[in-house]
């Protein structure tokens, strides 16, 4: 069956108008001009009038805790997993997973496990091997291995620095772990990025950049994420992304988070764009369903709140209706840099070849009616 989207106020994510998209096997067939007529007339077409509501690419989310995360106040602060219901009603079509502090009760297994449920689901899902520690944890026994023959994983991450959790790893061991990844996502097809997870100690982003420094490795193979979470953080990751890095903003927050100097990811949005940073190297992740620990002076656990996987999209608005960021440029933050980043061509543009998968916005105000993806529509708010 052939699906004809009608009448689409389209973000592609450059404005195109109005426009008719014919959805042919999963991806997207054709885009035309709604004056031009409509494609595939005098076929076999389902026709669905969108009545000139915005339409833009699905978003692809860069950091997910799947099976969820926490424990660092014990096992009763371990967070749940992510829910299909509140994957599909999200506004993210793709999502890559992630292990985080607990590497020990939470495996690799159940991460591609979980994956593929949500897979089952609609939605297209990846995910990296390893976890904050160094060496990584793995499923056949290798990061390379593990990216080469596993279709679902495309990286190594979510690896910490700069984090009394993390295992405080060398320059030396990082461009170790970047040559592995980068030269199994070559012979994969796949990009082999390294997502790093960034903590408020005082090196910041320097590890990334004496890792770069003393190897062949270019500072683009990593993507640290958690930039905005301190005012110092943030000016190092500007920093960062002048000097050929890519960023990437937490879109998940608390009151005590923003009370304590966090960033809030629209104005940091707004602000490294102010900076004259290059929109390609900036990214937001939502961090779903991990802990958001809060920590004493001490560095003990005093309490948490899980990150939510629809704050993605709540961002994206704030961007848009509250910094005056074109549509057409907030989506690169929350799809199409992410897609560039990750090495999945498919995705974070509607464009024919490309995967359909796509969200239909409301009428007079920031919410989703309808998200599509790989073809089929999958959530109706309705």
């Amino acid at each position: 069956m052939l699906t004809l989207l009608k009448n689409a106020r389209l973000y592609a994510p450059r404005a195109m108008g109005l426009c008719h998209l014919l959805i042919a096997d999963r991806r997207i067939a054709a885009v035309v001009a709604a004056d031009q007529g409509a494609p595939a007339s005098g076929m076999a077409v389902e026709e669905i009038d969108l009545e000139g509501r915005r339409v833009i690419p699905g978003l692809v989310d860069p950091l997910v805790h799947f099976t969820g995360g926490g424990g660092e106040g014990g096992f009763g602060t371990r967070t749940a997993e992510l829910t299909l219901e509140d994957a599909l009603a999200s506004g993210v079509t793709t999502l890559i997973g992630a292990l985080g502090t607990d590497a020990l009760t939470r495996t690799p297994a159940n991460l591609l496990g979980k994956a593929r449920e949500l897979a089952a689901g609609g939605l297209t899902t990846y995910c990296y091997t390893g976890s904050y520690q160094l060496p990584p944890v793995t499923l056949t026994g290798s990061v390379g291995s593990d990216i080469l023959f596993i279709p679902e994983f495309i990286g190594v991450g979510e690896v910490a620095i700069s984090d009394h959790r993390g295992s405080q790893p060398s320059s030396f061991e990082l461009a170790r772990l970047a040559s592995e990844a980068r030269t199994a996502g070559m012979l994969a097809g796949k990009s082999g990025i390294v997502f790093i997870h960034t903590g408020d100690a005082p090196s910041h982003l320097e590890p990334l950049r004496e890792a770069a420094r003393d190897s062949a490795i270019p500072l683009a193979q990593f993507l640290p994420t958690h930039i905005n979470r301190t005012p110092a953080l943030f000016e190092d990751g500007l920093r960062f992304a002048r000097e050929g890095g890519r960023i990437d903003f937490t879109t998940s927050t608390t009151a005590e988070l923003l009370a304590g100097g966090e960033v809030a990811a629209a104005e940091a949005v707004a602000r490294a764009l102010q900076a004259r940073v290059e929109p390609s190297h900036i990214t937001l992740s939502s961090d779903a369903n991990a802990s958001l620990p809060r920590f004493d002076d001490q560095r003990r656990f005093v309490g948490l709140e899980p990150g939510r996987l629809a704050s993605l999209f709540e961002v994206l608005g704030q961007c848009v209706e509250e910094h005056g960021i074109a549509l057409e440029q907030a989506i690169g933050m929350a799809s199409t840099h992410a897609a560039e980043a990750l090495g999945l061509p498919a995705k974070g543009r509607l464009e024919p070849g490309r995967d359909a998968d796509l969200l239909v916005l409301a009428e007079g105000e920031w919410a989703i009616d309808e998200v599509w993806a790989l073809g089929r529509r999958v959530y109706h708010s309705g």
